[in-house]
């Protein structure tokens, strides 16, 4: 007796392929997605890895591309509701591409000790931008030395190991401070002479190891000479150079983040640190960085078993965490190509690759365009992607013939007989529903379903009697080997046929195919009567064209018809028996056989007398 609930909720199983931005990101990564597979023959050797490297990049572009849209929506969103969901948006797409990037450089680059290092810097460095933007206000200032952000610019840039930058701010605070003017050139000195393994570099690690300890030795030997006493915020930035954590510690506002702790930690205490070892530090970093207070966010659990080498965790924290299911399957597909994946396999008859791509295509399905995106996804999955792909296509809303064709032709090109003779179906059902018989007939003969297409063909007599004239002439013209799939509708081509051969006054010809079509028993006996009827005019014609066989052969029909016999099976000659109009008709027709006949005679006999 509970008060029922005023409203009723719609679940949908996947809401974000409903967003306007996030369908762009569906679609670009359609085409990325679709690209690897086919290249995946062609991936050899040294290619193989730039070429995987290459689509992870591209996948990226297009996350950046939808994060830079909807950051823009959010910032004009009208009301604050809006505004709160879209950066939200922002925020989920910003964790996607942070986790993505350091996939590519831990799994995919698989980066080795020393150029490690650069890939971490250069992945801190695009995802905490905001130096950029205080960048530009100190720059833009009139003293860039005396604006409020200047230091912490300085100490950004520092953290960030941009040292280049650094050393041009402090060439700033050198000219506008004469006294610091010496400290600050020596300290930029530090800053220009810290080795760094670059790209193009030829030394070996153990020489880049030997030049950071004696330069490290250099920046120990200013502090404890205090050459940066007179200054603490550049001795601050010494320490910071020494990898000192208790100082990094104290500029966690700047850092933001236990990530970017860790990588200017390593950059500072061991540049050349190796993969295997990424996982300590790590921990350590994060352990330190929130120290106690607060505990992991998803975000960093992820994080964290990346730099622990453990791929299935971070798609398994991965699948928790977001809301749809585009980024694992993706992250998945690309790393499986990497050849990271081929030992796990799942307990339910598919690998984890192959999973992820299902429950993906499957939400794609929920869309009503989207779904031909989800049909690639399905191809590309041996074991049950066709499976799949059988059961959702079924399930299509088939709303306009232009969305029905579109599915036929995907079910035809992929040989799915079952599915192309069902949505045939659907479509003949609904076109004589609407009463659009040349369309109900098209869609049943290519559905090649017998019984619906003699159905429709008596519905085609039915009209035509009722009417007088066949609608649709052109596809019944045009029938073809397509008459044979039954006997109605044979008999309904042929008898087009015999009005058009009338219609050329080839009555000779008419008379034998009106023959034929009562003689061999293709004509329904319900239509016996309008065949004899079309005899009539062709019976009265000046020269005789029914020959006395043929005339006996129609007497038959006539007799058979008006007689009822029990072979007959069907209540006409019943009907016929009772009805003054069809009596009528039958003495007409027994008049007009009878002269014919007697004619026919009389010429056959002559003929054979000549």
């Amino acid at each position: 007796m509970a008060p029922s609930c005023p409203f009723i909720y719609i679940v949908r199983k996947d809401a974000d392929v409903y967003s306007q931005i996030l369908r762009k990101l569906f679609n670009e990564s359609h085409g990325i997605f679709v690209g690897l597979q086919r290249i995946e023959e062609e991936l050899t050797g040294k290619s193989r890895k730039a070429q995987l490297v290459r689509v992870s990049k591209n996948y990226r572009s297009v996350i950046r591309a939808c994060m830079e849209e909807m950051h823009q929506v959010a910032v004009a969103a009208k009301d604050t509701a809006s505004g709160r969901q879209f950066s939200s948006q922002v925020s989920i797409l910003s964790a996607m591409e942070l986790i993505w990037n350091l996939c590519e450089i831990l799994f995919i680059e698989v980066a080795p000790a020393g150029p490690l290092l650069l890939h971490l810097l250069d992945w801190v460095r695009l995802h905490v931008c905001e130096v950029d933007s205080l960048s530009a206000d100190v720059l833009g200032s009139e003293n860039p030395s005396k604006h409020d952000g200047f230091w912490n610019l300085v100490t950004v840039l520092v953290l960030q190991g941009r040292l280049d930058e650094a050393r041009q701010m402090l060439s700033k605070e050198a000219d506008a401070n004469p006294p610091s003017a010496g400290m600050c050139r020596i300290l930029g000195d530090l800053m220009r002479t810290m080795p760094i393994l670059s790209p193009g570099n030829t030394q070996t690690l153990t020489e880049l190891e030997l030049k950071w300890q004696h330069w490290r030795e250099e920046c120990e030997r200013h502090l404890q000479d205090s050459t940066f006493a007179a200054s603490p915020r550049l001795e601050s930035l010494c320490k910071i150079m020494m990898g000192d954590e208790a100082t990094l510690l104290e500029h966690k506002e700047l850092l933001s983040n236990w990530y970017h702790f860790l990588v200017t930690r390593l950059l500072y205490s061991n540049p050349t640190v190796k993969p295997i070892d990424l996982h300590f530090y790590a921990q350590s970093s994060l352990n330190m960085f929130l120290g106690g207070e607060s505990s992991p966010e998803p975000l960093d659990n992820i994080l964290m078993a990346a730099f622990e080498f453990d791929i299935h965790q971070v798609i398994k924290e991965c699948s928790i965490a977001l809301s749809n299911w585009w980024f694992v399957a993706h992250l998945t597909d690309l790393l499986d190509h990497c050849r990271l994946l081929q030992s796990h396999n799942l307990y339910f008859g598919s690998n984890m690759r192959e999973f992820l791509l299902l429950e993906y295509a499957s939400g794609l399905f929920a869309h009503h365009s989207l779904w031909q995106l989800g049909v690639d996804y399905f191809d590309y999955c041996p074991e049950l992607g066709r499976v799949s792909l059988e059961l959702h296509i079924e399930r299509i809303p088939l709303n306009t013939e232009q969305k029905a064709l579109k599915v036929l032709r995907i079910c035809e090109q992929r040989q799915m007989t079952e599915q192309v003779r069902s949505i045939c179906k659907i479509l003949a059902m609904k076109a004589v529903r609407n009463n659009r018989l040349g369309s109900a007939l098209s869609w049943s003969i290519r559905a090649k379903d017998a019984a619906f297409a003699t159905l429709v063909s008596d519905r085609f007599l039915r009209d035509y009697c009722e009417r007088g004239c066949f609608s649709d002439l052109d596809l019944i013209d045009n029938l073809g080997p397509a008459m044979m799939l039954s006997d109605r509708l044979t008999f309904l081509g042929k008898y087009r046929e015999f009005h058009r051969l009338y219609g050329e006054k080839r009555f000779g010809d008419a008379a034998s195919l009106l023959l034929s079509l009562m003689t061999s028993q293709i004509a329904p006996r319900s239509f016996w009567m309008t065949l004899l009827t079309d005899a009539l005019p062709l019976l009265e014609q000046k020269q005789v064209i029914f020959s006395a066989e043929q005339t006996y052969e129609l007497m038959r029909c006539l007799e058979d018809l008006a007689s009822g016999r029990p072979g007959c099976g069907e209540p006409d000659a019943q009907r016929l028996q009772d009805d003054d109009i069809e009596t009528t008709k039958v003495e007409m027709l027994r008049l007009a056989l009878a002269r014919n006949l007697a004619q026919a005679i009389i010429r056959e006999g002559s003929l054979e007398g000549s």
